[in-house]
């Protein structure tokens, strides 16, 4: 159950316990005030000033008539104001009743706290106590009930700033505030409202809210079941007693809506398996003196299992008999299920509401029979009218054009309503990532039976067009980057990005362009042009620098609603620059080729199948990922990447999601180049001649600076505990440097908890991560992969991502191997990643 009160129900809530002002008690309509107070004349022939210092004399008491109307006292109220409400005027009667009506007219309003009318001769004399003006509302001290949807509430009924000031209302406010926290369990709640008076008629209203701690449920007690345990019963209550988990779930809260909700689960728990004459004859909650502790006790009675003894579908069924009776699960001879009669009725409906009967009905209707113990089922089929879409409207969207969003629908304007179409274009949307909720709704249209309008609301995410970005990581310190973009160029929908980066280890600049949708069929098109200059050793893998740039084009084809394939092609080249810090390796290969700039023509080709449920905080589905990259004839090198990323979120509990995720790549040359023989390895006789002379050799394995490389908090190869690119190959050179390598597995088991933290732009997580990278395919061994475990805290922050763990490694090598003399693993507990936008 959610934990704060939606706006418009805390609204009706608040209003339904406010009544309207009493009427005031009219002793003597005619009754004569004191003083002189200020004066407002209603404007007309009649309209006589009052003379200054104007004493009221006694007033005769019997009926007259009205020959003006003048009010006194009014501070911010105009008196055209006043007569509006008044029920008399010039030229009528005014008598005992009209008086009283006059009086309670005025009170009404609300606008006053004090009426009295008077007489001066034929001159009717209204005085009024106008009631303060609210200066300022504070609200202090609330956490259950959000700061912004409890003050949108109260200015719903009038109590806010600029509004008139009503005493009682705020007293019942108070009262229903009470009443709402002890509905949440929270009965040492304290309330307290302060007036404070100013100057003008004005008052400042403070709302002090002291909730407490809520009252936990120390036992919960059925009397009456014998068939079924209590644990079993109560096992999917919201209502549980105190346990070591409840810090978390925060299960042991009493609250009245729970319990109610726990009280129908009883009866559903017992329906379900057939106890038709089910009842529930008592229920008693008791609280402790101090009341921090809550006891609960229900009486029941079970009664017998029933049977279902028939089934039939009638009504309309639209559909062939013969297709709907195939949805019907339900049997003669089974146990009755009331379970099983609404899955049922779902499955009709769901599957009508597909072919456009959006408010088709299903309805059970049982025959029971009490001696026999049986059941009778008619599934009574009312698909009533066939509806069509008039017009899909989109609300929230400030910064993405309608376009961008339409066309992601798979609900149309002007077609037969489907919800299977309505609930996969919100999914869509959902993946778009521009949208922090999306949210759907049915209207009729007024006036027709057969026709509505979809309305999706959206709530814009972090999105701008200009980017400055501040972030840090253990890794590579404090990074700079400037980005333009536009997700919606010119009304497009386009994406167009150009970006500038700087950190200890890299300088970038990027210019990318994306047309998502340059066939109407989905089929996107885009370009990416970027330079780098690269120095590895600040990277924390192998001492040498690169100075590289590339030009690619991309096209992307959606072949179902879930998959699509996707096809690069780019040029680029890579100049490598080694000292003698650089490991012997890479400068035998750089020797071996010759030179030290690689060109490449390069194509990669990509399938992906996408079915989660969000784009930044999935809850279900999976994501997978494959890929070929190719160095293509006529590149200095060449040779090909492959690399399959799978990840599957499985929803255990609303409170707890399990991700399983792992990552293989490998690489390997396929062809041969030109190198200059320099009595590598001195697999040769080294003689002056042989320095050139050229020959034809294949290389060993894919360039160097194409390794795989895996440690730390990075997601390209993520195994928290260890220090980034540690893990795998590594080569001495007066220290010990990781070079990668061919072959890379990487995974995790994360086991998410969505619900501890009331945004839904926040998670913490423990997990499991493994992996290694090899040399190479033959040099994989499942003994020598690593693994660590911890907790990590992911954060959609406004200023930008954030990503914290405490990983502790239980599989690593802790010293220096006595064989190969490779040291011991580079750990890292504590590690954290930031980057911000403004």
């Amino acid at each position: 159950m959610t934990r704060h009160l939606p706006r418009r129900l805390l609204a009706l809530a608040l209003a339904s316990a406010i009544a309207a002002p009493a009427a005031a008690q009219v002793a003597d309509p005619f009754s004569v005030p004191g003083g002189t107070p200020a004066q407002s004349t209603a404007p007309g022939p009649l309209a006589q000033p009052a003379a200054t210092g104007y004493v009221p004399s006694t007033v005769d008491a019997s009926a007259f008539t009205i020959s003006d109307i003048r009010i006194e006292g009014l501070q911010r109220i105009s008196a055209g104001t006043v007569f509006t409400y008044l029920p008399v005027q010039r030229g009528d009667t005014l008598d005992a009743a009209s008086a009283a009506e006059s009086i309670r007219a005025l009170y009404k309003t609300g606008f006053f706290e004090d009426v009295h009318l008077d007489r001066q001769g034929d001159i009717l004399v209204i005085t009024v106590v106008e009631r303060p003006a609210i200066n300022k509302l504070t609200l202090t001290g609330n956490k259950d009930i959000k700061t912004e949807d409890l003050t949108k509430g109260l200015k719903e009924i009038g109590l806010s700033e600029g509004e008139t000031f009503d005493r009682l209302s705020l007293d019942r406010v108070t009262q229903e505030l009470n009443r709402q926290y002890n509905n949440r369990g929270k009965y040492n709640v304290q309330i307290t409202p302060t007036v404070a008076r100013l100057d003008r008629n004005r008052v400042d209203v403070t709302i002090t809210i002291k909730e407490g701690k809520a009252a936990k449920i120390q036992h919960i007690n059925l009397v009456g079941n014998e068939k079924f345990s209590d644990e079993a019963i109560t096992d999917n209550w919201e209502s549980k007693e105190h346990n070591w988990l409840s810090w978390y779930k925060r299960d042991d809260q009493y609250s009245r809506e729970k319990l109610s909700g726990d009280i129908e689960k009883l009866n559903s728990w017992y329906l379900d398996r057939g106890y038709v004459d089910f009842s529930l004859d008592s229920t008693e909650v008791s609280i402790s003196p101090d009341k921090r502790d809550m006891y609960l006790t229900a009486g029941i009675s079970e009664g017998e299992q029933y049977t279902i003894s028939s089934v039939k579908v009638t009504g309309d069924t639209v559909l062939p008999q013969e297709d709907v009776e195939r949805m019907v699960p339900v049997k003669k001879g089974q146990i009755f299920s009331r379970a099983l009669l609404e899955y049922t009725s779902d499955t009709i409906t769901a599957n009508l509401a597909n072919i456009g009967y959006a408010f088709a009905q299903v309805n059970p209707i049982p025959d029971v029979d009490q001696q026999a113990k049986t059941v009778g089922i008619n599934f009574q089929v009312v698909p009533g009218p066939r509806v069509n879409v008039r017009q899909i409207v989109f609300k929230g969207n400030t910064r993405t054009a309608d376009e961008v969003l339409r066309r992601e629908l798979r609900q149309f304007e002007g077609a037969w309503y489907s919800q299977a179409a309505v609930d996969r274009s919100k999914v869509r949307l959902q993946r778009l990532g521009y949208f922090e909720t999306v949210e759907v709704e049915n209207v009729p249209v007024a006036g027709s039976d057969d026709q509505v309008d979809v309305t999706f609301t959206v709530k814009e995410t972090t999105s701008g067009s200009f980017m400055f970005g501040v972030g840090y990581s253990q890794l590579s310190g404090v990074n700079l980057s400037v980005q333009l973009s536009e997700n919606n160029f010119l009304g497009s929908g386009n994406r167009v990005s150009m970006a500038a980066q700087q950190s200890s280890y890299q300088k970038r600049y990027d210019f990318s362009f994306t047309n998502p949708y340059f066939t109407d069929e989905g089929m996107s098109l885009g370009y990416n042009f970027w330079w780098r200059e690269f120095d590895y050793s600040d990277f924390g893998v192998a001492n040498y620098s690169t100075n590289s740039g590339s030009a690619q084009v991309f096209l992307g084809l959606p072949i179902t609603e879930y998959d699509t394939v996707s096809a690069l092609v780019g040029i680029d080249t890579n100049e490598i620059l080694t000292s003698l810090g650089t490991p012997r390796s890479f400068r035998d290969y750089i020797d071996a080729v010759g030179q030290n700039t690689f060109h490449a023509w390069r194509t990669q080709l990509a399938y992906a199948r996408d079915t989660r449920n969000d784009y930044f905080m999935p809850s279900r589905g999976t994501y997978q990922r494959a890929s070929l990259e190719i160095a293509l004839p006529g590149s200095t090198a060449q040779y090909y990447k492959a690399e399959y990323e799978f990840q599957k979120y499985w929803p255990l509990s609303q409170s707890l999601i399990l991700l399983t995720g792992f990552d293989v790549g490998y690489g390997d040359n396929y062809g041969s180049f030109q190198t200059r023989d320099l009595c590598v390895n001195m697999t040769v006789p080294c003689t002056p001649a042989s320095d050139d002379f050229l020959r034809t050799v294949n290389s060993d394995a894919m360039p160097f600076f194409e390794n795989f490389y895996a440690g730390g908090i990075s997601s390209a190869g993520r195994v928290r505990g260890f220090v980034d690119n540690s893990l795998g190959p590594r080569e001495f050179t007066g220290v010990w440097q990781p070079i990668g390598g061919a072959l890379k597995t990487v995974g995790t088991f994360e086991l998410v908890f969505p619900k501890l933290f009331d945004s839904p732009a926040a998670r913490i997580s423990a997990f499991v991560d493994f992996g290694n990278v090899f040399e190479s395919f033959d040099a994989f061994d499942a003994g020598e992969l690593r693994a660590s475990t911890g907790v990590a805290l992911l954060w959609r922050s406004p200023m930008g991502p954030l990503s914290i763990s405490y990983a502790i490694p239980i599989k690593s090598q802790d010293k220096i191997d006595p064989v190969t003399f490779l040291p011991a693993d580079e750990t890292e507990r504590l590690q954290f990643s930031f980057g911000g936008q403004f």
